[in-house]
């Protein structure tokens, strides 16, 4: 099974090679059951080591676990992992999303492999049977992200570019 992430997430991405695919499935494994700002600050190291397309993998699946811990858990205080995720999203989403955007497609794709991943390899520490309905409601939340995405690729791309962003 886990040949078959590799072989997806190499697919969905377009990376250089098999050991850019391999990076972020074992990223991927070795976060699973860890806090989902863990997924941010690996998303932030990789990104900075140059390992971008593997940095928007684990941003990616680490916000869709984080979004569904957050929704698993209401009871929380609005100061603590509301307010991380907020902020974790604003210094590690900002820099990580404009590289992302300016390959929408390939964007598109990694959701997919994410998708696919997160379905493979169920969180272990937001468990998806214990939240059920967290868990199908975060998944269709990131779903219709990538739709939106797709139903507005030309406005996002004139966007980027009046902002001075790269479209690749």
């Amino acid at each position: 099974m886990r040949r078959r992430f590799i072989l997806a997430i190499g697919a969905a991405t377009a990376m250089s090679g098999p050991a850019g695919a391999q990076s972020a499935v074992a990223a991927a494994a070795r976060l699973n059951g860890q806090h989902p700002s863990a997924y941010y600050t690996e998303a932030m190291r990789l990104f900075r080591a140059g390992q971008r397309e593997d940095a928007v993998f684990v941003f990616y699946l680490g916000q869709l676990r984080y979004r569904t811990h957050l929704a698993a858990h209401p009871e929380l205080p609005r100061s603590g992992d509301p307010a991380a995720f907020g902020a974790l999203s604003e210094t590690v989403g900002r820099p990580i999303n404009e590289y992302a955007f300016g390959d929408m497609p390939r964007l598109m794709k990694t959701i997919d492999a994410v998708l696919a991943y997160d379905r493979g390899n169920p969180d272990r520490f937001t468990d998806p049977a214990a939240f059920p309905e967290a868990y199908r409601r975060n998944r269709e939340g990131m779903v219709g992200f990538r739709n939106d995405i797709a139903g507005r690729m030309d406005e996002i791309r004139r966007t980027r570019q009046s902002n001075g962003l790269e479209n690749r």
